[in-house]
């Protein structure tokens, strides 16, 4: 739990000394805001907004979460079947790795007209994205069994769901986690991208992406700004729940987890 500390501390820092080179840029150069707001405008524009930032935030978090625990129940439930049988990993596994490649733009519309504009869609979306690396992670690690292992289960007269639960799916622990984590970060970008095309069913009302969108038609750049830094702040949200989540399930027994000897 002391690495996880200290690596919230570092993106801390580091994201401190981002928005110190950023006033640097803005006063050396003596930019315009509408062309690059300084941080100080920036945080006036979140003061004087904040109400309307928020209720975007919410939607955005509520997109981006929907999307990753969906992704998170089928791609579990989907890398399992895969785990038991060889011939149906074969035939499948490449094609759910595709849905990385999938375009947006192309399957927007489509998911539109089936689920309609709003919160509901975006979240489609999110799943999408978020559901190839999910399924590939879960499913190395699932099949990365030690073959002794599964002899040894065999040998007690285990059945192949004591062998799936009792020995592949712990094994593939560490595998998932790595999956949500890279999810959890993409799960905002997926939002964000679904909002652009059914981001709101009223005008001047959704998530970060449309309001993202809004602002800059109206020409308020600091407000967009705050709006992007507020996206940022939400991935890093997600980022660090996840690693909390990996150190509560792996910190007693998985050597990823357990304090180095250097430390």
């Amino acid at each position: 739990m002391k690495r996880q500390g200290l690596l919230a501390i570092n993106a801390i820092v580091v994201f401190l000394c981002l928005i110190g080179l950023w006033q640097a840029v803005v006063g050396l150069n003596h930019l315009p805001p509408y062309i690059l707001p300084g941080p100080k405008l920036v945080a006036l524009a979140l003061h004087d907004r904040y109400l309307s930032l928020l209720n975007s935030l919410w939607i955005t978090t509520e997109e981006a979460a929907g999307g990753l625990a969906g992704s998170i129940v089928v791609g579990v439930a989907t890398a399992m079947i895969f785990a038991q049988w060889r011939w149906l990993r074969q035939t499948l596994y490449p094609y759910t790795i595709l849905l990385q490649t999938v375009p947006i733009v192309a399957i927007a519309p489509p998911i539109i007209l089936w689920a309609g504009a709003g919160i509901l869609a975006v979240t489609v979306v999110t799943f999408i994205i978020c559901l190839a690396p999910i399924i590939a992670n879960t499913t190395q690690g699932l099949i990365s069994v030690d073959e002794n292992l599964i002899h040894l289960f065999v040998m007690h007269k285990a059945t192949p769901a004591q062998v799936l639960f009792k020995l592949r799916l712990p094994n593939a622990t560490p595998n998932l986690f790595t999956g949500i984590r890279i999810s959890a970060g993409i799960s905002v970008i997926g939002a964000l991208t679904g909002e652009l095309f059914a981001g709101s069913t009223r005008v001047g009302e959704g998530g970060l992406g449309y309001a993202i969108i809004y602002a800059n038609n109206q020409m308020e750049t600091s407000y967009m700004f705050a709006l992007v830094l507020a996206a940022t702040v939400l991935g890093f949200g997600f980022f660090f729940v996840v690693m909390f989540l990996e150190w509560v399930f792996l910190h007693n027994w998985h050597e990823s987890s357990l304090p180095q000897i250097s430390e």
